[in-house]
């Protein structure tokens, strides 16, 4: 099976990936306008259609103290749109310190402030599809 995890932001979306199920990789980070859904929407369903995917976990980010906000509603909204048109299995993981674990990583791996920068998103979905995958795994 092929996982892929997306760590949605208001202007780029993080892709991850992983063929084994175990180990997950950061693919890339697609930048689009200032929520420009529907564009992030497209670059995503195509790379699920030319990769045959199977499963996409998409970050969901709730408030620390479990409320979910508009940035969640849109995280849900992808998800629903992304299981109608391809009928693929599409799942919300809190992405809670995501972004905060990765950005210890890039500093612990001695990244300058502009890589960190670019590879931010990337990484975060990594650590959002890690930790599905150790989940998953687990159970």
């Amino acid at each position: 099976m092929i996982y892929i995890g997306l760590d949605l932001g208001e202007k780029t979306v993080g892709i991850a990936r992983s063929d084994s199920g175990i180990i997950a990789h950061s693919v890339t980070t697609y930048r689009f306008y200032t929520n420009h859904y529907d564009d992030a929407f497209e670059y995503v369903k195509k790379y699920v259609i030319e990769n045959d995917v199977d499963v996409v976990v998409i970050g969901y980010p709730k408030h620390m103290n479990n409320d979910i906000g508009i940035r969640a509603q849109i995280s849900i909204d992808f998800k629903e749109k992304l299981e109608k048109e391809l009928q693929v299995e599409a799942v919300l993981w809190d992405e809670r310190l995501s972004t905060k674990t990765a950005k210890m990583h890039m500093i612990s791996a001695g990244l300058s402030r502009k890589k960190q920068q670019n590879k931010k998103d990337e990484l975060a979905a990594q650590v959002i599809l890690q930790n599905y995958l150790d989940f998953k795994g687990d159970n």
